[in-house]
């Protein structure tokens, strides 16, 4: 495990998030500082980890290997405004986890020829049940890749990608993803209800059976299509469920809302890259 002292600028969810799951690996708490406006966040970050705290991003920059940007996409600039002096004189490494900010705007708005990732995590990072898809720019050392997927790891999987564009798939099937199984369950437990259950036996139906399809698609060997043929019998329950998917056009309307939410990312990047 490396032991850079990494610096978090933000300290919201996200950032409580891969905090939590280094120290849950061991990693030193005197070798992480979060900085945040908001002195009452940092004292609780602070009781809550026994990490440093800082209200000036400057100076903690200045002290530190890896810079974790993690601030809301609209402020981003503004703290690269800030803290460029810093970056152009250490040359840390970069990690951005700001969703919607492409890694060639970031590296301008710091001067340029910085080591970079940009990372596409999801909220189930919140409970160290992430995925998350990254990208390195050319600056970036082997190394330093394996520094940010040490960190961002801590809160879930990590899969790299070659070309940023993917990244842009990687947040319409991860990182909106998870609304979309919500939005099932939700669907489910509603159907569950107009066919007879009372509230919560649906809603525990149908969030068990969630987890339970899950682990046999994570922990299995089977792929997906395997998985729904194993229990699908022919002229059953299943079948005729999955026949009125069909007849719906299920794959079409999970196809068109993805690539909607890849069109909508490529459109975020360019409003937000502006100056």
């Amino acid at each position: 495990m490396m032991t850079n002292h990494i610096c978090f600028i933000g300290g919201g969810n996200m950032a409580g998030s891969l905090i939590s799951g280094l120290i849950s690996n061991q990693y030193p708490t005197n070798k992480i500082t979060v900085t945040d406006p908001d002195q009452q966040k940092l004292d609780q970050l602070k009781r809550q980890f026994s990490i440093n705290t800082e209200i000036d991003n400057l100076k903690a920059v200045e002290a530190s290997d890896v810079i974790v940007l993690a601030v809301k996409p609209q402020v981003l600039k503004v703290v690269c405004d800030n803290i460029k002096t810093a970056t152009l004189k250490t040359k840390p490494l970069l990690i951005s986890i700001a969703a919607g900010i492409r890694s060639t705007d970031i590296d301008r708005w710091l001067g340029g020829n910085n080591a970079l990732v940009r990372c596409m995590p999801n909220t189930p990072a919140l409970i160290q049940a992430g995925a998350t898809g990254l990208f390195a720019n050319t600056s970036t050392s082997d190394n330093q890749k394996n520094i940010a997927d040490q960190i961002l790891s801590s809160a879930g999987i990590t899969l790299w990608v070659d070309n940023e564009a993917q990244l842009d798939a990687v947040t319409a099937v991860s990182g909106s993803g998870p609304a979309y199984f919500f939005l099932f369950l939700e669907a489910m437990q509603a159907a569950g209800k107009q066919l007879g259950l009372d509230e919560s036996t649906a809603a525990k139906l149908a969030k068990q059976t969630a987890l339970g399809a899950a682990r046999m698609a994570l922990e299995g060997d089977d792929d997906p299509t395997t998985l729904r043929e194993k229990v699908t019998s022919k002229g059953g329950t299943t079948a005729a469920a999955l026949a009125s998917f069909e007849n719906n056009n299920f794959n079409d309307i999970i196809n068109q809302a993805l690539t909607a939410a890849r069109d909508r990312a490529i459109e975020l990047a360019d409003e937000l890259g502006k100056d």
